[in-house]
C-alpha cells in the first residue's frame, strides 16, 4: 500500500470513527449548555445500539436509526426526570443510568437471542457517494462515501451554532444553564427547557449507538458501547461547549481510535493494550485541562430549583 492509499484510509477511518463521537457529543453539549451533565449518555448509547439492533431486523436499517435514537431518548427521559424534575444528584443518577441500561441491554438481548447470545447479522445502512466531491484527493473518500449519519452532523453543526447563539431560544437555554435563578425571573421554564435539552441529547446519543451496531459493526455485542458515552463527554469539554470545536475535537479522538488500528497493522514494537487504551487516555487528558482549561456553565450539575 501507497503512503497515499495509507493516509486516505486513515482518514476515512477517522471520520467514521468520530461521526459516533460527534452525534453524542453535539447532543451532550446542548444539554450541558442548559445545566444537565449526563453521565448517563453511555447508557443512552448502549440503548441506541440495541434500538438499533432490533429495529433493523424488524423494519430494515432506517427503521433501525429511528429506533436507536427513540431508544437512546428514552433512557434520557429516565435520568431526566429523577435528576431534572425531582432533583436528585445528576452525577450519581447518571451512573445508574449507566450501569443499569448495560445490565438491563444484556438482559433484554439474552431474552431475544439466548444465554450465549449469536452472531447477529444486522441490515445495516449503505454508505453514499457523493458525485464529484468523493473524488477529492484524500478528503473525498473520507467525508463524502460514508453513512447518512455522517452527513447529518455536517448541517447539524452550523445549525446548532446558529440556535445556540443567534436564537432567543438559544439564549434561554443557556440562560437556564449560566443562572437558572435569572433565567426564571425572566421568563425561562428552566426545569422543562432542561428536559428537552436533555431528551436531544439521548436522541443524539441513541443514534450514535444505533450507527455503532447498523454502520460500523453490523452486529450487536453486549457493551459494544465501550465507552463511548463517556468519551463524547472528553469532547464536548475539548470543544468547549461549542458545535464547531467539539467536531473537530470529535474527528481528533476518531482520529486517535484509527490510529491505534494502523499501529496494530503496521505491527509497531509496543504493547496491545498501550493502542487501546489511547483514546481512553486523551479523554482523561482533555477533562484534565491539559489541552487548555474552559470555562463550562456556570449553573452545570447543579438542581433547580435549589
Amino acid at each position: 500500500m501507497t503512503d497515499i492509499a495509507a493516509l486516505s484510509s486513515f482518514l476515512v477511518a477517522a471520520v467514521g470513527l468520530g461521526v459516533p463521537l460527534a452525534l453524542a457529543a453535539l447532543g451532550e453539549a446542548v444539554s450541558e449548555r442548559a445545566g444537565v451533565i449526563n453521565i448517563g449518555l453511555e447508557g443512552s448509547v448502549i440503548w441506541g445500539a440495541l434500538g438499533g439492533a432490533l429495529g433493523s431486523l424488524a423494519a430494515g436499517p432506517w427503521a433501525g436509526l429511528l429506533a436507536g435514537a427513540l431508544s437512546g431518548g428514552s433512557a434520557a427521559l429516565v435520568f431526566g426526570l429523577f435528576s431534572v424534575r425531582l432533583g436528585t444528584d445528576q452525577i450519581i443518577t447518571g451512573t445508574a443510568v449507566t450501569l443499569g441500561s448495560l445490565g438491563f441491554t444484556g438482559a433484554v438481548f439474552q431474552s431475544r437471542f439466548g444465554v450465549t447470545g449469536v452472531a447477529l447479522d444486522l441490515p445495516t445502512v449503505p454508505a453514499w457517494e457523493v458525485p464529484l466531491l468523493s473524488r477529492i484527493p484524500l478528503a473525498g473518500p473520507a467525508f463524502f462515501d460514508q453513512a447518512v449519519t455522517a452527513y447529518l452532523v455536517y448541517p447539524m453543526v452550523p445549525v446548532l451554532a446558529w440556535f445556540l447563539f443567534r436564537t432567543r431560544w438559544g439564549l434561554a437555554l443557556r440562560a437556564a444553564g449560566e443562572s437558572p435563578e435569572a433565567a426564571h425571573a425572566a421568563g425561562v421554564p428552566v426545569v422543562g427547557m432542561r428536559l428537552l435539552a436533555v431528551a436531544f441529547g439521548g436522541l443524539m446519543a441513541g443514534l450514535a449507538g444505533a450507527h455503532l451496531s447498523l454502520v460500523h459493526t453490523g452486529t450487536f455485542a453486549e457493551g459494544m458501547s465501550a465507552g463511548k458515552g463517556f468519551i463524547a463527554i472528553a469532547v464536548v469539554v475539548l470543544g468547549r461547549w461549542n458545535p464547531w470545536g467539539i467536531v473537530a475535537a470529535a474527528l481528533f479522538f476518531g482520529g486517535a481510535e484509527a490510529l491505534q488500528f494502523a499501529l496494530q497493522a503496521w505491527d509497531a514494537d509496543l504493547p496491545y493494550p498501550l493502542f487501546l487504551a489511547l483514546p481512553y487516555v486523551l479523554s482523561l487528558a482533555a477533562l484534565a485541562g491539559w489541552f487548555g482549561r474552559s470555562r463550562a456553565p456556570e449553573g452545570l450539575a447543579l438542581p433547580w430549583p435549589r
